[in-house]
């Protein structure tokens, strides 16, 4: 109790939650994106075991993040798995399927969303452990409460993008320029980075611009795949 009574407490959770807000922008695009072509009463279950368990993965990954952002080439293949899978997520056609299609559409999604979440949060754990200060209650209860937050705004990203389509297109760029900064922040390529500052944002163009035109090809390839079985 006298830990609640601790001015230094509620300022270090604040710091935390806001930390979260401000980092977690990226993460509920992913999360929006993974769910949204579940059928409706489905969506919230991914995004509830998604977020949750993205939640409990941070905590984990707090401990170890500074030394596995030490290790070469890690970052290098995180950004071409988000590559990758923002990609994929654009080349998506939205299909609703039933039964066990949808019982594995949805582990699916949440596997999405793990392995996004993970590689995208390594650099941010980091930040949010130093606002903690070692204190793993403060931790926990600082990651706990930016649950809901992160829900209210994934649900929210679900409404828009079924109302404005494009916004999928910008969100799974987002995932590629992610994956571009994140090449190019890895150990291997530091002293290259730092002596060419243009390198972090040639390569999240790059990774943006890849995942546009990877996913947009995928996405013809599977309507072009379907013509002749919707003309038989």
């Amino acid at each position: 109790m006298e830990m609640l009574q601790n001015a230094d407490f509620w300022i270090g959770l604040m710091k935390i939650i806001w930390i979260n807000i401000i980092l977690s922008g990226d993460n509920a695009v992913v999360i929006a994106l993974a769910a949204r072509s579940l059928p409706e009463h489905q969506q919230r279950q991914a995004i509830l075991f998604g977020s949750g368990a993205a939640v409990v993965l941070r905590i984990a990954l707090t401990v170890v993040a500074a030394a596995l952002l030490e290790l070469s080439f890690l970052q290098i293949v995180g950004g071409i798995l988000l590559l990758y899978i923002g990609a994929q997520l654009l080349s998506e056609d939205g299909d609703e399927g039933e039964g066990e299609v949808e019982k594995a559409s949805m582990f699916a999604a949440i596997r999405t969303i793990l392995v996004a979440d993970i590689v995208m949060s390594l650099d941010n754990v980091i930040a949010v452990a130093a606002a903690a200060k070692g204190n793993m209650t403060l931790l926990i209860l600082g990651l706990a409460i930016s649950i809901p937050m992160v829900v209210f705004g994934s649900a929210i990203m679900i409404k828009l993008m079924a109302r404005f389509p494009v916004i999928v297109t910008f969100g799974a760029c987002l995932i590629g320029w992610v994956g571009g900064e994140t090449i190019a922040s890895d150990v291997a390529l530091r002293e290259f980075s730092a002596d060419n500052p243009w390198l972090h944002y040639t390569a999240a163009t790059v990774g943006a611009l890849a995942v546009l035109a990877i996913g947009k090809f995928m996405q013809a390839k599977h309507t072009s795949n379907q013509t002749p079985d919707a003309s038989a």
